[in-house]
């Protein structure tokens, strides 16, 4: 069952909203989080490094276009057991102009993360809160979150401290300027990015990627990015069909399907160890590769 606040919440909102921006930077900029690790630097290989991915730089047009459509933002989040990052990343969502509303859904955290939000859903009015009583997956809460979008453009952006709101202006530039459909921000467009990156998740990301490739004929370098950016319409589109994180394979297999007008931008990137809560396995790894052959096939 779903319900879009728990009972004894309020829709008030409070009219001066401090946002609590320090935290964030904390773990991002510094690139640390709660739970120490050490990032493996790699010297890879040059069969394993990506090609060079050359992107525009935007115009101070193209910036001032951003700031003229102001608040155009709906913010997906799919929360599941994130009580140690969610307050940090809310803040940061809210601290960005762009942002009209963030639509967080609750998938059935048991940690705290559930009471939370419904905090936080108190202090500021754009944040529309939905719970589900059980953990049903990325995929189902997307599904929620999707039906509920009131702005022009969208984003998925994950709880955790990897993806850095500051980065949705530039992601939202090319959209507004009408030069693509859909943006999707690559974590593996910058050497930097590459080097400090977990091995294993590199190359599982790399291998992924390239199938995703040659299945769809996209050229990505970053095919499970969580930032996936659409025009709202566009989004709502798609009848996205799977529970889990086979949700990316399949929505780039359905878009490809489309052929819209699809561009990567280069994002900074955070990466986390599972000893500090990263979720996704080589279970969906398998699922991963199953959905590319799946969604690119189905008509």
């Amino acid at each position: 069952m779903i319900s879009s606040r728990p009972s004894g919440s309020s829709d008030s909102a409070i009219t001066s909203h401090t946002v609590e921006s320090g935290a964030f930077a904390r773990h991002f900029v510094s690139g640390r989080f709660s739970v120490s690790f050490r990032p493996i630097n790699l010297k890879l290989p040059p069969w394993l490094a990506l090609g060079d991915v050359l992107m525009p730089s935007h115009s101070a047009s193209e910036r001032s276009a951003v700031q003229a459509a102001n608040a155009c933002l709906s913010v997906l989040m799919p929360i599941y057991n994130e009580i140690d990052t969610l307050r940090a990343i809310v803040s940061a969502v809210l601290a960005q102009p762009v942002v009209g509303e963030l639509i967080a859904v609750d998938d059935g955290s048991s940690d705290g993360s559930r009471e939370l939000l419904a905090e936080l859903a108190k202090e500021d009015q754009r944040i529309r809160a939905f719970f589900h009583e059980a953990n049903r997956g990325k995929g189902a809460a997307l599904r929620t979150a999707i039906s509920a979008i009131q702005c022009r453009y969208v984003i998925i952006q994950d709880a955790d401290l990897e993806y850095n709101p500051a980065e949705y202006e530039k992601l939202l530039a090319p959209l507004i300027s009408d030069e693509v459909d859909v943006v999707y921000g690559s974590r593996y467009a910058r050497a930097k990015n590459i080097q400090e990156a977990y091995f294993g998740q590199y190359l599982a990301n790399r291998v992924l990627t390239w199938l995703c490739n040659r299945f769809t004929g996209l050229r990505l370098t970053d095919m499970e990015t969580c930032y996936k950016m659409f025009h709202s319409s566009l989004l709502q589109k798609i009848s996205i069909e799977e529970k889990g994180f086979g949700i990316e394979p399949e929505v780039t297999a359905k878009i490809a399907k489309m052929r819209v007008r699809l561009r990567e931008v280069p994002i900074a990137y955070a990466a986390r160890a599972y000893s500090a809560g990263k979720k996704i396995g080589w279970k969906d790894g398998i699922r991963t590769l199953a959905c590319i052959v799946r969604y690119s096939q189905k008509g």
